[in-house]
């Protein structure tokens, strides 16, 4: 495949990643109304583990499971399945697009425990990256703004167990199969919530629409991590890194299509703030590595 063919495949797989990841978190919203949140985290974890299975599973084998590090796996899938949980514990409280924004701090904590936990240098740059970028979600959670405490208390958790996910996740991944540990990810959160089971599962029983719809977040989650994968394969990370935040885009407008609400002037003045300052961050990385 010509190489400029290949970056534009790259761009497409990562918008429709974006779109997937926004439709898992707006059909989370929806049914968080009905069920509790740990059994939309076990359907999320087991559809995905179902279709890895599937379509993996035959022409990978042992290779699927193959890793030299499991504990370390098993730790950052446990994030993962945390990340998952409490953001659906955030987006059941609060609008999609300022919900998603607030998780999109995640790199600026990331860049924070990067330098205490590896050890990394951190420029000037980055802390006032850091700085803006919070300064941003501030406007986002401002007394009288769409979010309420509990909901910022729950996205905060999130984005905590998705920068130590994401950390985890760099110092996996010069050794370990990338499907391996997608893999993981979904076997630890399956394992971990049927576990659980007995503490959360009661309530009503899900119509064949309503289980449809728990199903269908195994599969926009699953699709959305190989669209994800595979778009990493025909470009570099660092190029790709802009268009995740395409979900922003998409969760302000499912927000707007399903539950009728778009952000005010100030709260998107704070997601274009944190964008900005993330962006920022990946794009200087990218200039160090050239230089």
């Amino acid at each position: 495949m010509p190489e400029r063919r290949k970056v534009g495949f790259a761009i497409l797989l990562m918008v429709g990643a974006t779109l997937c990841f926004a439709a898992l978190d707006a059909t989370s919203k929806y049914l968080s109304r009905t069920y509790p949140i740990p059994m939309m985290v076990w359907g999320r974890y087991t559809f995905h583990l179902l279709m890895m299975v599937i379509f993996l599973a035959p022409s990978m084998r042992l290779q699927l499971i193959t890793t030299s590090r499991p504990l370390a796996q098993i730790t950052r899938a446990l994030m993962l399945t945390g990340t998952t949980g409490f953001s659906m514990a955030g987006f059941s409280l609060m609008p999609l697009a300022e919900s998603t924004a607030f998780l999109f701090i995640t790199p600026l904590v990331v860049v924070i425990l990067s330098h205490f936990l590896l050890g990394e240098s951190v420029t000037r740059g980055h802390w006032l990256a850091v700085i803006a970028g919070f300064g941003g979600a501030l406007l986002i959670a401002r007394p009288g703004g769409a979010l309420n405490i509990d909901g910022i208390f729950w996205m905060s958790l999130a984005a905590a167990c998705y920068a130590i996910y994401q950390i985890q996740t760099r110092q996996l991944s010069p050794s370990e199969n990338t499907l391996t540990m997608l893999f993981y990810t979904a076997l630890v959160g399956t394992v971990s919530m049927t576990l659980a089971a007995p503490l959360y599962w009661g309530g009503p029983t899900p119509s064949l629409v309503d289980a449809a719809l728990i199903a269908s977040l195994g599969v926009y989650g699953g699709t959305g991590h190989l669209m994800l994968t595979r778009a990493f394969r025909y470009a570099a990370a660092s190029f790709l890194s802009p268009f995740l935040y395409g979900q922003l885009i998409w969760a302000g407008v499912l927000g707007w299509a399903f539950y009728d609400h778009l952000p005010d002037l100030l709260s998107i003045a704070g997601m274009l703030v944190i964008a900005g300052s993330s962006l920022s961050i990946a794009l200087g990385e990218r200039l160090r590595r050239r230089a």
